[in-house]
C-alpha cells in the first residue's frame, strides 16, 4: 500500500512536467535580461504574501526594478499558478521554476525529491504563513451527512491529495484516534470538492482554502478541525540553491517583495482580502476567514517550533513510501532572510522569538469577534460571541445585512464562520464550536449547557 500510494505521488508528479512542458520552459538567459519564474498557488490563501498578494501588488517586480536602475540589469518574471505542491515540485526538478510557494509536508517533499540533482535542489527559505495548532486544514463532511465525529468515517471513502498537508492531517488524525479502514482517494481538491458534493466520497481532508470555502457555499459541514492535533501547519518558500547562488539578488528582492506583502495584509487586512479575491476568484467573506485578525499568522521567520514541526512530519512520508532521508535542519536556511531583516532595519532574532499572532482584534484573543455589514468598508469588533450575537439581531431589526461574521472557537480557538459554528448556551453565555464533537466535549465538563444552532442562538440572545 505505501509503495502504491508513493507511486501515485511520483507518477503525479511526473505527468505535471510533460503536461505543462510546452507553457513552462526553462526560459534562457539572453541579452542581459535574468528571469524569474515563480510557482505559486492562488487559492492556497496561506501562501499569498508570496504569491497571490505579492503578484497582484506587483512588489518583486518593483524591488528588481531598482536593481535594474543601480545596476542595469534587467528581470523577466514569470508566474505560474497550481491547485497543489507536486506539480511545482516537478517543475523544480525540471529546473523549470525558480522559487515556489507551498505547505509543509509538499515542502518536505520538494526537499527529498530535488536533493539528488545539484541543479534542482531547494532550500527552504522563510515562511508565509502558519498556525501554531494545526488550524489550517479540516475534514468536512456532506451537509446532511450523519457523521459527527471521525470515527464515523471508519469503513468510508476520503477525498485528500496524497502527500498534501491536507493528507498529512487525515492520517495523523486516523491514527491518533485509532480510526481503520478508511480509504483515501487521491484526488485535486476541485475534484475532491465534486466528489463531495455527488455523493462519490464521505469526506474531504484539504488545507485552506477548501474545507472554509465549501462550508461557506453550503456544500459542506465541518468535521474535524486540524487544531484538535495541537501541531504547528505552515506553509513557505523554497528556492533552487543553483538558481539563488547565481542570482542572491533576486532572492534578496523576492525576500524583500514578500515582506512588503506580509506588512500589507498585517496592516491592511481587509482590502487584502479584497485583492487576493479578485485575483483568486474566491469569495472575499472566505479569504478574510483565514487572512483576517486572528486567523492565519503571517510571519515570515523561520521560527524553531516550525522547524520542529516539520521534522515530526517526517515519519508521516516515511509512511507514505520511500522518502528520501531529509536533514531539516540544513534544509531550512534563514540566512538570507536574516540579511534582508537586517537591511530594513529590523531585529530578525525578535521577530523569530514573537508567537502571538502579527494581526489580532482589539480585545481578548479567545473571545473577540468580527462583524462586517454588507455594503461597510470596515469591519466592527466585538468582545465575546454572545456580543456578537446580540450585534447581529441589533444590526437585522435596523434593516442592515450581515455579510459576514466570525468567532473563535470556544474550545480549539479557530477563527469561524458564526452562522456555520454549533452554539451552547451555557448560563448568559453562548459559545460557538467549529463541530459537533467540539460542543459536546464542552458539554461533558458543562452538563448545564444546551446545544442550539446558530438562528436559536441568534433569538435567544437578545
Amino acid at each position: 500500500m505505501k509503495k502504491q500510494v508513493f507511486r501515485l505521488l511520483s507518477v503525479a508528479l511526473t505527468l505535471a512536467v510533460f503536461a505543462t512542458g510546452c507553457s513552462l520552459e526553462s526560459f534562457s538567459q539572453s541579452s542581459g535580461v535574468v528571469n524569474v519564474v515563480v510557482g505559486y498557488q492562488s487559492k492556497t490563501i496561506n501562501t499569498v504574501t508570496a504569491g497571490t498578494l505579492l503578484r497582484a501588488q506587483g512588489y518583486l517586480e518593483r524591488r528588481l526594478a531598482d536593481i535594474t536602475t543601480r545596476t542595469g540589469t534587467k528581470y523577466a518574471v514569470r508566474w505560474q499558478d497550481y491547485d497543489t505542491g507536486a506539480p511545482i515540485t516537478a517543475q523544480m526538478l525540471a529546473e523549470k521554476i525558480d522559487i515556489g510557494s507551498m505547505g509543509d509536508y509538499p515542502m518536505l517533499i520538494n526537499g527529498s525529491k530535488t536533493q539528488a540533482n545539484p541543479l534542482a535542489r531547494t532550500e527552504m527559505v522563510s515562511i508565509t504563513g502558519y498556525n501554531p495548532k494545526g488550524a489550517l486544514n479540516m475534514v468536512v463532511v456532506a451537509p446532511d451527512s450523519s457523521a459527527t465525529v471521525l470515527a464515523d468515517l471508519a469503513g468510508a471513502k476520503v477525498s485528500a491529495s496524497v502527500g498534501s498537508a491536507g493528507h498529512g492531517t487525515l492520517v495523523r488524525a486516523l491514527g491518533r484516534a485509532g480510526i481503520t479502514g478508511v480509504e483515501v482517494l487521491n484526488q485535486q481538491p476541485q475534484v475532491g470538492a465534486s466528489a463531495l458534493e455527488s455523493g462519490q466520497v464521505n469526506g474531504l481532508s484539504q488545507f485552506v482554502a477548501w474545507p472554509g470555502l465549501l462550508v461557506y457555499q453550503g456544500k459542506a459541514k465541518l468535521l474535524y478541525d486540524g487544531a484538535e492535533l495541537n501541531l504547528p501547519t505552515l506553509h513557505g518558500v523554497v528556492v533552487r540553491r543553483s538558481y539563488a547562488s547565481a542570482h542572491p539578488e533576486v532572492l534578496a528582492a523576492f525576500l524583500q517583495a514578500q515582506l512588503d506583502a506580509t506588512d500589507f495584509l498585517n496592516d491592511k487586512p481587509l482590502e487584502a482580502a479584497r485583492i487576493v479575491a479578485q485575483a483568486s476568484g474566491l469569495p472575499q467573506e472566505v479569504v478574510y476567514l483565514y487572512n483576517g485578525p486572528g486567523g492565519t499568522s503571517f510571519d515570515a521567520t523561520l521560527k524553531p517550533s516550525l522547524i520542529d514541526a516539520l521534522k515530526s512530519d517526517v515519519p508521516y512520508l516515511k509512511s507514505i513510501g520511500d522518502f528520501a532521508d531529509l536533514d531539516v535542519g540544513k534544509f531550512a536556511v534563514d540566512d538570507p532572510l536574516r540579511a534582508v531583516f537586517a537591511a530594513r532595519g529590523l531585529d530578525y532574532a525578535a521577530t523569530r522569538a514573537r508567537a502571538a499572532n502579527p494581526s489580532l482584534l482589539a480585545g481578548d484573543p479567545a473571545l473577540a469577534s468580527e462583524l462586517w455589514l454588507d455594503g461597510a468598508d470596515t469591519t466592527q469588533t466585538v468582545a465575546s460571541p454572545t456580543g456578537l450575537l446580540r450585534a447581529v439581531a441589533d444590526a437585522t431589526a435596523r434593516g442592515q445585512k450581515v455579510r459576514a461574521a466570525y468567532v473563535p472557537d470556544a474550545e480549539l480557538g479557530t477563527r469561524w464562520f458564526a452562522d456555520k459554528a454549533v452554539w451552547v448556551k451555557d448560563g448568559q453565555n453562548y459559545l460557538p464550536f467549529g463541530t459537533q464533537a467540539g460542543a459536546r466535549r464542552y458539554l461533558v465538563a458543562h452538563p448545564g449547557g444546551v446545544v442550539m444552532n446558530y438562528q436559536q442562538a441568534l433569538g435567544g440572545s437578545v
